[in-house]
Formats: C-alpha cells, structure tokens, sequence
C-alpha cells in the first residue's frame, strides 16, 4: 500500500502566508525569536453498549499561534481567524504579552541551538485514515464486539469505543525553519461487565490492546488479534469472578508489559522531565524526586534497567518528525544501567543545562492545540529488552511464590513521583515455577527506586511490547497528550502486595 498523503483538505489552508505576515510584524517589534503554528486536529469518538451505539461524536480544533521571545520573555497569543489581518494582531498581542512579562523575568529566556529544517514534510506510519472510513461502518465492529461478548452468561453487560485523532500541523520560526507534519492515531477498547450472584462480586475485564500511532488496519486486525481476545474475555471475566482474595504480603512479581508501561509512565517517564526535576512544574501533578544534582549518580535500579526517550519509534504515540519548537526528532539514553544519565527537555532547559544532549534539546515540546503554548511533554520513554533475554515462561519459572500481573487499571503515586500503588486486570497465582489460578484484590506498592531496584530480569525481545494512553495530562491550564512505552515482561522480587478490599477499610 502506498504512504500516506497530506490531507489536502489542510494543505490548502493559509498556514504559509499567514505565518509569514506573523513572522515578519514579530521581527519588525524587535523580537529575537518567533515561532508561528498553525494546527487542525480533527477527533472522533464512537461508544457503543449491549448491542446499541450510544455516542458518536466529531471535533475539530483550528486556529494559529504566535510564540515570541522579546526582552527576554516569553510572549503568547493565539486566534482562529485565519486572515492576515489577524495575524498581524495576534504577533503584535504576543509582544505586547512578553512586555509585561519583561519585568516579572529574572532569567531571560534562551534557547539552545537547532539546525534549519527548511520546509520539511513528516506524515506517521499508518495505512488507512480511519476518520475517512465510513462512520456505519466504525459503528457496526463495535455493536459486534459488545453482541459477541453477551453471548457468554458471565457477561451482563459490555462496553465498546474506538477513539481517532487526526492531527495536522505547520510551523514555522525566524530562524528559516518550515515544518508540515500529520499524525493518526487511535484507540479501540472494550470491556465485559458481570457478577457472581453467589458472592456478590461485580468485575470487569477490558481489552488489553494498546493504542497506537496507526490507522483503521488496527481495528481490522493488524496488529491485534481482536477475535481471539473477544472469545478469551468472557472466560477470563468469569474466572475472576470466582478468584480467591489475595493474602497481603511479600511476593515476587513477573509484570506484563500491558501493566508495567503505565509504572513506567508515572515512575520514570514524568519524573525524568526537567522541569519537573527543577521545579519548574509543580501545580499539575508534583516536582519529582530525580533531582538535577542525583544526574549520573542515582541509582535508579538495578543493573538490567535500560530505559530510552524516544520521539522516532514507528507508531508511538509520542512520535513525530518535529517538535513543537522545530527541533527533530530524537532518541536518548534516561537510565543506563540502573544510573540515571538524561532527562526530557526542551529548547529554553537544553540552554539552561548544555551539559544535557550536547547543549541541545531533545524535542520534548509540544502544545495539544493552536490555543496553548508549547510545554515541556514526555516522549516514549521505554524500557529495553535483554536482546539474549527469557520468555514471559521462563521468567514466571524462575518463581517459587508470586504472582503474574496483566493489564493496567488503577494507581496512586505521591506528588514527587516516589511513593505509588498500581493495580491490574487479573493476577495469577505463581507456585513452583507453575502459573495457577487468578487471585482478587490486589496491589502491588513501593517506592520507585526500591522497585526498580527489585528488578531481577528483564525478558527478550519477543516479550517486548509498546503501551500506552492518549489522556496524559500536565501543566495549568491542562493540556492532554498521547504517550507510548514499551517494555518487555520483567522479574520482580519480594514486593509488597496489598488487598485493595482490606485496605478500602482503613
């Protein structure tokens, strides 16, 4: 099949004049940098329950944003008049912003050094736009996903959605840079509801499937064996259902890659971004415990704990071509060796600390639309495989008492990202090397570096898998962005594992 195409539909917007007259009255006022966006991202989101579509929404968020930095300080403004009349005003709002900024400036802002990228095209890897597939169509697999999983008698109910995001972006700097990029991504989930009359237990069990930066080929079945999982689910649901409770205590732990990424994301992935490490982001959701001066000392976990940034992984949520500041697309070294040697930084931290990516920033920027600014966002931050590492069987045989965790669902981690409790979808009981039943109630807590610093094993290549979210969400105002991270499965010893019903109690 051939690459995809720039929608014509944006390449036919103004972005190119409009970012020139902006460009142009930022350079006359005096600013020593300005950086123009234009964006249309489309979303769509379908929902359907027990055989009948409930939701089927479209958006669509178009507008342009002028960036400057005059005086030393920080200038924004954005609009959704697409003239050049607005352009103009919307440059000169963005000076008349960084004037008053200029005097509450301690610091002036600089920004570490980028090569000209000089009108550039990036589009993701994806096959078929799925907001281009036929809505009846999209609405149609979900209605059969929910009608196959009630026809099992452990499913009272069942939930099915399918999430796409188109997103097109053109930038452009003083500097003579020009970006054009376009981004697909979706999300399909489901999920199987039911109870146990006998005890009175109600559960869930969802999906595991992660969402991806692909297209409709996804939800048709590359990449993900859909019926397979829809046939397995309702078995797993009611297996769960009649699983004993959990007795709290010390286990070791053998995690999936469906659970470990989002440990991975609230651990290591926000806590390694710089502005939280230097305090510069706090309201949202905490500083965090990496601190700059622990760079090249901290002991972040065991020796097996390899862990990368990465902006250029094919069909990561978080990758791109370009930033949001034109800067390309990179991958890096966060954790080495269980060491913590990099951050995630943008233009303005990669000037601040030169001593990080060869003075350079690593691409870090990014803005959810045309109305805010551009903020330091976490690439896909992942951790490696043993390349002559063991299977998830394997791993689980190296076990004499623990548990085998599978699927994300619920967590809890302190505001400097240190102290946490995960859950998961089901939990199997591990016994001599040998996985047994599931088990309920469980919770797996500690802090991150005793954690990570349990880390025994990491599993081969084949085990490795690429997770994540669409709904990351940082800064104030909020702004949500979409994230992967890859792992493999991994060996943990003597965690502490609570009973979520017991602990509910207290």
């Amino acid at each position: 099949m051939s690459a995809p195409a720039l929608d014509p539909t944006f390449a036919a917007l103004p972005f190119r004049d409009l970012g020139d007259v902006a460009l142009g009255r930022a350079r006359e006022l005096g600013a020593t940098h300005a950086d123009f966006r234009l964006e249309r991202v489309r979303y769509q989101y379908l929902g359907a329950r027990d055989g009948v579509l409930q939701t089927a929404m479209d958006t669509e968020d178009l507008g342009f944003a002028v960036r400057v930095v005059h005086r030393g300080a920080w200038g924004f403004a954005s609009g959704v008049v697409l003239t050049p009349e607005e352009a103009r005003r919307i440059a000169e709002t963005a000076i008349a912003v960084a004037e008053v900024a200029a005097g509450m400036t301690t610091t002036p802002v600089e920004l570490a050094p980028e090569p000209v990228h000089d009108d550039v095209t990036w589009i993701s890897a994806y096959d078929v736009n799925p907001l281009e597939v036929p809505t009846a169509d999209k609405a149609a697999v979900l209605v059969d996903w929910t009608n196959r999983l009630r026809s099992h008698a452990s499913v009272a109910h069942a939930t099915s959605s399918l999430q796409q995001v188109q997103e097109n972006k053109y930038y452009a700097d003083l500097s003579g840079t020009r970006t054009t990029q376009q981004r697909v991504r979706v999300q399909p989930a489901f999920e199987a509801m039911g109870s146990d009359e006998r005890t009175g237990v109600f559960d869930s069990m969802a999906s595991l499937a992660p969402p991806v930066g692909r297209g409709w080929e996804y939800v048709a079945g590359d990449g993900w064996d859909w019926d397979a999982e829809l046939a397995e689910v309702p078995e797993l649901l009611a297996a769960k259902l009649a699983a004993p409770s959990v007795e709290a205590g010390t286990y070791d732990l053998v995690i999936h890659p469906s659970n470990l990424w989002l440990t991975i994301h609230e651990s290591i992935g926000h806590a390694t971004e710089l502005d939280r490490a230097l305090g510069y982001e706090a309201n949202y959701a905490g500083t965090s415990f990496a601190t700059y001066d622990q760079l090249g000392t901290l002991q972040y976990g065991s020796t097996v704990m390899n862990v990368t940034g990465d902006r250029t992984i094919e069909h990561g949520l978080a990758t791109v071509g370009y930033d949001d500041e034109g800067v390309q697309a990179q991958s890096w070294d966060i954790v080495r060796d269980g060491v913590l040697v990099g951050y995630q930084l943008d233009r303005s931290m990669g000037h601040m600390k030169p001593e990080l990516n060869d003075g350079r920033s690593n691409g870090c920027a990014y803005a959810d639309s045309p109305g805010h600014i551009p903020i330091q966002r976490m690439a896909n931050v992942s951790l490696r495989p043993d390349p002559d590492g063991p299977s998830t069987d394997e791993l689980i045989g190296r076990v004499e008492r623990g548990i085998y965790v599978v699927g994300d669902r619920s967590w809890s981690i302190d505001m400097q990202r240190f102290n946490f409790q995960f859950t998961g979808q089901r939990f199997y009981e591990i016994r001599d090397g040998r996985l047994g039943g599931q088990l309920r109630d469980v919770a797996y807590q500690a802090t991150t570096t005793d954690f990570w610093g349990s880390m025994e094993a990491v599993g081969g290549p084949e085990t490795w898998v690429l997770g994540g979210a669409f709904n990351c969400g940082k800064a104030q105002p909020g702004q949500v962005a979409a994230v992967s991270h890859g792992c493999p499965t991994a060996l943990f010893r003597d965690v502490r594992i609570l009973n979520t019903t017991d602990e509910a109690g207290h």
